[in-house]
């Protein structure tokens, strides 16, 4: 649904996006920083061409297991709700559970290709991000509980 069609749904700007991610960076190195401290001993056994991977395996499923949780519980992080924003399936539905993954996995190849599918939002007639637009999710501005117009 474009949000015109609804007064009640307004698409969050990029600044706003853009310092969601911001502290969405620092929260999640937090995250992973404290996932190998736990694993890093863990692999201290295991042959270096080996635990490597599997440190760098455990700790996207820690950061995929962090984002789609949420998304699929309210569809905010701590970094989106702070900043009143929230991601939706076009039309405003929850995200159902192939959805967010969908989202993790197209936002984590964006992030892979230096951030390739964020920069699509200054091109994009909404502003959304390459993995919202494929995904069919949308990041809409979350004033309270209700959606109202962007300032």
């Amino acid at each position: 649904m474009h949000p015109s069609a609804d007064p009640h749904l307004q698409f969050a700007s990029i600044a706003r996006r853009a310092l969601a991610l911001g502290y969405e960076l620092m929260l999640v190195s937090t995250l992973l920083i404290a996932g190998a401290v736990i694993l890093v001993p863990l692999t201290r056994g295991f042959d270096p061409l080996l635990a490597r991977p599997l440190l760098q395996c455990a700790l996207f499923a820690l950061a995929s297991v962090y984002f789609i949780w949420q998304w699929l519980h309210g569809g905010q992080t701590l970094a989106m709700k702070t900043w009143r924003i929230r991601v939706v399936a076009v039309g405003n539905a929850p995200l159902d559970l192939r959805r967010a993954i969908l989202r993790f996995a197209l936002a984590a190849a964006s992030t892979l290709l230096f951030g390739l599918g964020f920069a699509w939002a200054l091109i994009d007639r909404d502003r959304q991000f390459l993995h919202d637009r494929l995904a069919g999710t949308r990041i809409v501005r979350d004033e309270g509980g209700g959606m109202r117009a962007e300032a």
